[in-house]
């Protein structure tokens, strides 16, 4: 398969209708592709499924069909914040000629304390929850032990919101679009969750991305697509300092494009908390167990670095709108393999790669996309 066209709203605080926001990036990615909605056969659409905000609306691929005045085949996957990564994975095993990948959520416009209570839903909420183990203090852990066992230091953590901040100045689609944040605002913010101070979190915002996927060839093939599931209980697992999902989907991912981690030029990765996005770098396979660190401390992953990661912003900057990430990450990746992307341009780019999690690693899928010619 291959990506025909992409689209967007800028990810931010705004209040939109998830129905407004879905029509803005839908438009734009049709626009992008030169196609009309009567040539698309199948949509794939990924929201959260929730009652506490204003629209109220559960049966969501029927929305859908009104919004677009269409009655054709329109399925929701709902995966939490890996929602977006796990609609595009579906869409690429569905038998149409064109489909229409959709994440559209309103998060942001609701009390602190209902938001929180919501995102909480996407982890273990029996055991942990109730004595404090919230996402905060679940990846704190991932944090700590990282830093026990190799050395990760909170200067490393910092130096990655930085750098994801400085690609978002730079992003007109991204929150943070022309924000200064500086390092020392970002070492001095209050601690959330020890080691992770207030900018090492994310920011939840409200937005929409779309992709449209076609059997037609065009300039960026979609050339391997992974998926993995592990336990919703971190402590069930082996470790606490690899997510075992994000090297099941990465390998799968890596057999179907024909590549190893060597050949990426460019990423967009999963960095809900800072750490997430250091460890990304191990367990996709950039780095060695434990040398994550290093490639924050060399430069690698910046803009002009060999391996520049999430120059978008990622999570942190451009904002988590919960379903609508994953494909915001194909959004820039597309955007970078042709050339689009402006000021935070890449050089020579040919492969790109996102991964996308949902809960903390409990889901993950890996994308890999081949620029075609040129």
């Amino acid at each position: 398969m291959y990506v025909k066209g992409v689209g967007m709203t800028q990810f931010s605080l705004e209040d939109r209708s998830t129905q407004d926001m879905a029509y803005e990036a839908t438009t734009e990615a049709l626009n992008d592709a030169d196609m009309s909605l009567n040539d698309v056969d199948a949509v794939v659409a990924s929201t959260v499924d929730t009652l506490v905000s204003d629209e109220r609306q559960r049966h969501y691929p029927c929305v859908v069909s009104s919004l677009f005045k269409r009655k054709m085949p329109i399925i929701r996957i709902p995966a939490v914040c890996g929602g977006g990564g796990a609609a595009f994975w579906t869409a690429l095993r569905l038998k149409f000629n064109n489909i229409l990948v959709l994440g559209t959520d309103k998060i942001s416009c609701n009390k602190t304390e209902t938001i929180t209570k919501e995102i909480l839903a996407a982890a273990e909420r029996v055991y942990s929850q109730q004595e404090g183990l919230v996402f905060p203090a679940e990846n704190a852990l991932l944090a700590q032990q990282h830093m026990l066992k190799f050395g990760t230091t909170t200067d490393d953590l910092a130096e990655i919101a930085f750098k994801n901040h400085e690609n978002a100045f730079l992003n007109p689609k991204a929150n943070f679009y022309q924000k200064r944040v500086t390092l020392d605002a970002i070492k001095s913010s209050p601690v959330v969750a020890s080691p992770f101070r207030l900018f090492d979190c994310s920011i939840s915002v409200n937005g929409a991305a779309a992709a449209i996927i076609s059997k037609d060839k065009t300039d960026i093939e979609v050339a391997g697509s992974g998926m993995a599931t592990d336990y919703l209980f971190t402590f069930d697992r082996e470790s606490l300092t690899e997510l075992k999902a994000t090297k099941i989907a990465a390998e799968e991912a890596y057999k179907q494009a024909g590549i190893g981690p060597e050949e990426v030029n460019i990423a967009e990765v999963h960095d809900a908390f800072t750490i997430l996005e250091l460890m990304a770098y191990e367990d996709l396979g950039f780095c060695k167990k434990g040398e994550g660190s290093d490639m924050i401390r060399e430069g690698i992953v910046k803009i002009d670095g060999k391996l520049p990661v999430n120059t978008s912003g990622g999570l942190k900057a451009r904002g988590h709108p919960i379903s609508p990430t994953g494909v915001a990450q194909i959004y820039e990746v597309v955007k970078q393999l042709r050339g689009q992307a402006k000021e935070r341009q890449v050089s020579d780019a040919k492969y790109g790669l996102t991964e996308n999690k949902g809960g903390v690693g409990a889901s993950i899928t890996v994308h890999v996309f081949k620029k075609v010619g040129g």
